[in-house]
């Protein structure tokens, strides 16, 4: 042990010898000259970050010479966001900050250029993990589906998959930890696979990002931005608690971070488990229960004009797949059919700052391996899986937990996928500023189940791009860019044994396909009579078919139907155009944003009318098809009623095929209408808030062929909360009531709405948060 932490002193003398001396130092006042205490003081691509005394004083060290973003933000006032041209003296600066009572600005991290919402020329929304946890939901993605414009696809409380303005699946592509996330997440039942435990904040890009992350970001991108490592010379301890009553739910988190002037350290574990959701006449729907164990670390150094960042996750989920109401049971412990998920995420994130420019590397690897079991097993596949057994004995890829008689998985998967993103920044000019790069993915996928829904595949991506943006003055900006994409795919063939003796067996055949696109994006972003911001973005996109739309066939058991891929599809390619309008003063601002998305070759499982094995048959087939709708709202702050936030928010989504037909699993238009009130309250207990909601849900009559329609219905729920300070203890509460009026109903994206079975009911949520 004395050696270990020899070594270590060590490592970290050695690094601190590597280290600039380059300091920024500063003072924040308001607008009456008034020193600012507890402004958030922070330089995002160096995760560096402090605030201010009570004189207004901040002071960062150790920074590496050359330009860099510096981001001021503190309650009640607009967000600063300065850029600092640093070589080796130090910068003094002095900052006064603008009031704003309606919300901080935030800085936007999936966007290429790291500008805050107000100055980027798409419109992207971002939501704190903090707002999220306020709104009671028991998942992370529940939480994200209150963004207007998100919606969710749901299987129970557990399964929970991403939907943006109508466009699902593969089309919304999710990063985390700066690296995409690949876990498997072709199907519906498949959710999102994350735990909100360690996650700073969501931003949300509605509209294709292909021009920006590649492939599969056609129809939006989740941006999961990872907790912040503490503040220099700065250790905290925060412990977060969270209770539901509905399932009987705990959700813990326990976290841990220290910074030096050099050196970062950051740990976090979370456990979450509910048992099965009660509907509103006190039955619960069978094996609805999950149990999930999250944990995230991470390590930062900040050499001499180099930083770095490596980051790991482990989450293992357990998740029942619904069948039927049966009777009421609290067991945790998932019945079959049931998931059994583990994702390991490495990440590794590196900025080398050069005397005017700026270089970035970011690597990641992904293993996530699904398993599904069932009640009974046919064993149909096993002359397959010794085959399989075999082969990947003789790659060095055999598992030994491959033990699969009765008790074993009947679906059993792993993912392996390696991604890397090398940017170029150039030297930024007066008034533009281009970035060029290389993105990559190499994937395998490997079978170990007595059952094939997906064969063993490898896919290979690259990409590069160029983006800028020009200035034209303070108030407009020009951003544009063009991008080529080359993807390659290979699968191997694979044999499915017959049930019985007189029926042949089936050759599924083996495939080798290329797809290469170009894609473009071109935006505008104007601020007209000082107070109307107009954003105008076209922008393309495409998503090649992935392994299940190409070469499945078989049964998946989370959707209770027989798959047949179709390896003639071609890519699936569009073109949207967005425009925002924003108004805004001292007390009141109304938005509204518009899309049109025209989708050419959009890919879709249509039933054929026939049975095999008793379930039913689905097979992929492609058709042009267009969508559009937006998101209008406003928030009003009346004076002198300083308190009062009165908000609505107003989204709809119209999906439809070119020949008339609707698609499918498009959400209800939503009316969000909340009335809350904000309070200081005193020393020891304040940041007080209360808040009324009523989600008002629309009929969905617009179905496609195959869907039933929807009723309307209204939720209404109850938020509050606030903070106490004692002493060197920050302690938080939230306190929800979701669904208050126990109404039944039935969300037009259950996965069980075909079984008449009811979303949940009421559900009493208390969170508490403690900092030390």
């Amino acid at each position: 042990m004395k050696k270990l932490l020899f070594l270590f002193t060590l490592f970290l003398a050695l690094a601190n010898s590597s280290f600039g001396q380059n300091k920024i130092t500063g003072t924040i006042i308001d607008e009456e000259g008034n020193p600012v205490l507890g402004a958030d003081i922070y330089i995002e691509q160096l995760h560096l970050g402090t605030t201010s005394d009570e004189s207004g004083y901040f002071e960062l060290v150790n920074i590496p010479s050359g330009s860099h973003q510096i981001h001021i933000a503190f309650v009640g006032f607009s967000t600063e966001n300065l850029r600092v041209d640093l070589e080796s003296d130090p910068v003094n600066l002095e900052i006064t900050m603008r009031p704003s009572v309606f919300h901080m600005d935030e800085v936007i991290v999936s966007a290429p250029f790291s500008r805050l919402q107000s100055e980027n020329v798409m419109k992207i929304e971002s939501r704190s993990i903090e707002t999220l946890k306020k709104a009671g939901a028991p998942t992370l993605m529940q939480g994200i589906s209150n963004i207007p414009g998100v919606s969710e696809i749901t299987t129970g409380t557990g399964i929970g998959k991403p939907v943006i303005r109508g466009l699902s699946g593969n089309r919304v592509l999710v990063y985390t930890q700066g690296v995409r996330l690949e876990n498997q997440q072709f199907g519906s039942e498949h959710g999102l696979g994350m735990n909100e435990s360690g996650i700073e904040n969501v931003e949300v890009i509605k509209g294709p990002a292909s021009l920006l992350y590649g492939s599969d970001a056609l129809g939006g991108v989740l941006y999961l931005n990872p907790e912040k490592f503490a503040y220099q010379n700065e250790t905290e301890v925060n412990l977060n608690q969270t209770f539901f009553s509905n399932t009987l739910g705990s959700n813990t988190s326990l976290g841990v971070k220290t910074s030096g002037q050099k050196f970062k350290f950051i740990a976090r574990g979370g456990l979450n488990s509910h048992v099965d959701y009660m509907i509103p006449d006190g039955s619960r729907v069978t094996n609805t229960r999950f149990n999930e164990k999250d944990f995230k670390a991470g390590i930062g150094l900040n050499l001499d004009q180099f930083v770095t960042e490596f980051r790991y996750n482990y989450n293992n989920a357990q998740i029942g797949i619904p069948d039927d109401l049966i009777e009421e049971s609290t067991d945790r412990s998932p019945e079959n059919p049931y998931q059994d998920l583990q994702t390991h995420i490495l990440s590794l994130h590196n900025h080398f700052f050069l005397k005017e420019s700026k270089i970035d590397l970011n690597i990641g690897f992904i293993s996530n391996v699904r398993k599904e079991f069932e009640d009974h097993h046919d064993h149909e596949g096993e002359d397959h899986h010794e085959e399989e057994e075999e082969h990947h004995e003789e790659e060095g890829d055999h598992e030994e937990e491959g033990d699969h008689g009765e008790e074993g998985p009947a679906l059993h998967m792993k993912l392996n996928t390696f991604s890397y993103d090398l940017k170029y920044h150039f030297p930024k000019q007066e008034r533009l500023e281009l970035i060029a790069g290389i993105q990559g993915m190499s994937q395998v996928n490997a079978n170990f189940g007595e059952e094939l829904l997906i064969p063993d595949a490898k896919t290979n991506d690259i990409g590069v791009f160029a983006t800028g943006i020009f200035e034209i003055n303070d108030d407009q900006y020009l951003q544009g860019g063009i991008r080529f994409d080359h993807r390659n795919l290979s699968t191997e063939t694979y044999i499915i044994e017959p049930h019985d003796s007189d029926e042949e067996e089936t050759i599924v055949p083996g495939i080798k396909r290329e797809y290469s696109n170009f894609t473009f994006s071109a935006g505008y972003r104007g601020q007209f009579f000082k107070v109307l911001t107009t954003r105008l973005n076209l922008a393309t996109g495409f998503r090649a078919p992935n392994l299940a739309e190409l070469s499945s066939y078989g049964v998946h058991h989370g959707s209770n139907r027989f798959e047949i891929g179709n390896p003639d599809l071609v890519s699936e390619q569009n073109f949207q155009a967005d425009l925002s309008l924003e108004y805004a003063n001292k007390h009141f601002e109304i938005y509204a944003n518009g899309f049109y998305n025209n989708m050419n070759n959009y890919i879709y499982s249509n039933p054929t009318g026939e049975t095999i094995d008793d379930f039913q048959v689905f097979e992929y087939v492609q058709n042009d098809a267009e969508l559009y709708g937006g998101e209008f709202g406003f928030h009003l702050h009346p004076h002198p009623y300083d308190w009062l936030h009165l908000e609505s928010a107003y989204e709809m989504v119209v999906g439809k095929l070119k020949n008339g037909d609707y698609l499918p699993l498009i959400p209800a238009n939503k009316w969000s209408n909340t009335i809350r009130g904000e309070f200081n309250g005193n020393d020891k207990f304040n940041k007080i808030y209360a808040s009324l909601i009523l989600d008002s849900y629309f009929s969905q009559d617009k179905v496609s062929e195959f869907e039933d329609p929807t009723d309307a219905y209204n939720l209404f729920h109850v938020r509050m909360g606030g903070t106490f300070d004692f002493n060197k203890l920050d302690m938080g509460i939230n306190l929800s009531f979701n669904n208050l009026f126990d109404t039944e109903y039935i969300s037009h994206l259950s996965a069980l709405k075909a079984d008449l079975i009811p979303n949940p009911g009421r559900n009493i949520v208390l969170g508490l948060n403690f900092n030390f």
